[in-house]
Formats: C-alpha cells, structure tokens, sequence
C-alpha cells in the first residue's frame, strides 16, 4: 500500500510538473460568495450567497445589473442574506432557486424586472437545484434526490421520481436538454430522458464515494469526487476511465467540445486542465483563493474559476 501511494504521488506530481501554469489575467468581483454561474449570449449570471444575481458582460467585464433577492429571517427571527443556490436562463427570464425563511426553499422568475414566485418556502421543499427544460416546465431536485418535472403555467408537478436512497449532489442537463446526468453521495450517475423521467443509463465503478458535481458535455460525461477522483465517461464510446488528485475534487467542468477537462486538482485551490481524450495535463489555473465552486469553459480557450468567495478568476489557456 505505501508502495503504491509513493507511485500515486510521483505521477501525480509529474503530470503537474509538465503542465503550463497559468495565472488570472482578469478577476470579476461577485457581490458575495458565489455558487452557480449560467454562460448565456456574452453575459455571465453569478448567483450569491448575498440574496443577488450578478449580471456580467464578457466582452467589457462590466457589471450590467444586480437581481436582489428579498432578505430572510433564520430560526432565531434574525434578518440574514439568502442564499441563492442555483440560476438559470432561457430568454428574458431567469430562473433563481434560494434560500427560504426558516430553512426553506423557493423558486423566483425573473422576468422584466419584476420577480414572481414560483414555489414557495413554506412548502417546506427542500430543493437542491433548478433549471428551465423549456418555457413551461423546469426540473428541480430534492436533497432527498427526488426529481421533478414541473409545470410552470399550471403550477404543479407533472411527474417525479425517486432517483436513489442516496443524498442528492448535483445534476447536469445535456445541450439539447432531453438528458439529465444525476449524481449523489453513492458514486453512482444515473441518465434520465426529461420527458419522461425514465433513467436511460447507468454509470458506476468510476466514483467510490459522494461525488460533488458532475458535467455534461457533447456525450462526454465528468465528474468531480470526494474520493479524489474525476471520472470521464464517454457514452459514444462506451468507455470510461478516472484520474487521481491530491485532494478532494469539489468542482468539474468541461469544455464545450468536451474534448477539454477542469478538475479542482489540489488543496491550494489549484485546476488541472487536461485532454479528455489522451489524458494529458495541459495547464494547471493557479490564484484562487478559496474552495471552488464553479469551473467553466467560455469556449475551449477561455476559463472561468469562481470559489467560495466573490472572486471568478478569468483564464486564457491557449
């Protein structure tokens, strides 16, 4: 076992070694804490851990505009920031999931400038995370790791399923939004078709313990691991593989193409960058402060690293 470890670390360090370190040639400056960020039409929507939504445009770097959220009241009666968990977009409407009073959650639209309710905390729900599958329906998840598909006109469920026993941890929507890739504390992914619920495929032996996000991306599949490892499956080909990291993997993302990978790779916070296809390290995004929460690819030169902080560090890689 010492062998082995002593082996695990040499590679490891080796692959770092050969890859090209790459520092922060610019840094946005959130209004809290970020926890999702949505790419959409040359804006970035930052959502905060301080009750807004930071709109940021890619090509100046300005701020456009903060979406508040109305501030809540803990178990103690006191005022505090809500969290918002997770953004989305899809035209002239944003999609906010944030914290409720009282440990609740709730689900706002945001649609020419005004902010509507979608799901109120007081259902006692507690959802996970939310994104538009079209016009008229979103789908969110439980902690509990149930799915839902809801109706956004009538304001009601359309169908839900139970994906596992297993704690919820993350899930990710293929391009065209008629696949969901859904991982939780088992290590297990699960593939559903969005119409139906009904699971398509499943993804195992990669991952041996909670794996906390996952990416989807041209039929390329990544995950990032509390098990160091990140696991790359490739559905056309029906194959998959892992790689090692000195420290817990908290964020994964890939690039468009898929071709490209970004792990969470080290305990200074670093991202490795590496070619799905042949393995190889390629770059490795140093100057981040703080655990990371977001990697994603512009386009498969441009990175975005955000952490637990209101820092998002903008790379070059090539």
């Amino acid at each position: 076992m010492k062998l082995f470890k002593a082996i695990l670390f040499i590679t490891l360090l080796l692959n770092i070694l050969n890859a090209k370190e790459i520092n922060p040639s610019f840094t946005y400056k959130a209004s809290g804490s970020v926890t999702d960020i949505v790419l959409k039409n040359d804006k970035i929507y930052v959502a905060t851990a301080a009750s807004k939504v930071d709109i940021f445009d890619i090509k100046t770097h300005e701020l456009l505009e903060s979406i508040a959220i109305p501030r809540i009241k803990d178990f103690m009666g006191d005022e505090i920031d809500s969290k918002i968990y997770s953004v989305d977009i899809l035209e002239n409407m944003i999609l906010i999931l944030s914290q409720g009073s009282k440990g609740g959650r709730a689900i706002h639209i945001y649609k020419d400038s005004k902010l509507t309710e979608i799901i109120s905390a007081k259902e006692r729900m507690f959802i996970a995370r939310a994104k538009f599958l079209d016009k008229k329906r979103i789908l969110f998840s439980l902690l509990s790791n149930e799915l839902y598909l809801y109706d956004l006109e009538n304001k009601k469920k359309i169908l839900q399923t139970q994906i596992s026993q297993s704690k919820f941890s993350y899930f990710a929507l293929s391009e065209d939004k008629k696949r969901i890739v859904i991982a939780d504390e088992s290590g297990i992914l699960q593939m559903l078709d969005t119409n139906s619920l009904k699971v398509l495929e499943v993804f195992k032996k990669q991952n041996l313990d909670n794996v906390f996000q996952v990416d989807f991306k041209n039929d390329i599949i990544l995950t990032a691991g509390q098990d160091r490892r990140a696991a790359v499956f490739s559905i056309s080909k029906k194959s998959a593989y892992h790689k090692d990291a000195s420290f817990l993997i908290y964020s994964a993302g890939l690039s468009p193409s898929g071709e490209l990978a970004g792990i969470a790779s080290n305990e200074d916070n670093e991202v490795s960058i590496f070619n799905t296809k042949t393995r190889e390290e390629l770059s490795l995004l140093k100057g981040n402060r703080t655990t990371l929460t977001n990697i994603i690819f512009i386009n498969e030169k441009e990175v975005l690293v955000s952490s637990d902080d209101e820092r998002i560090n903008y790379y070059k890689i090539n």
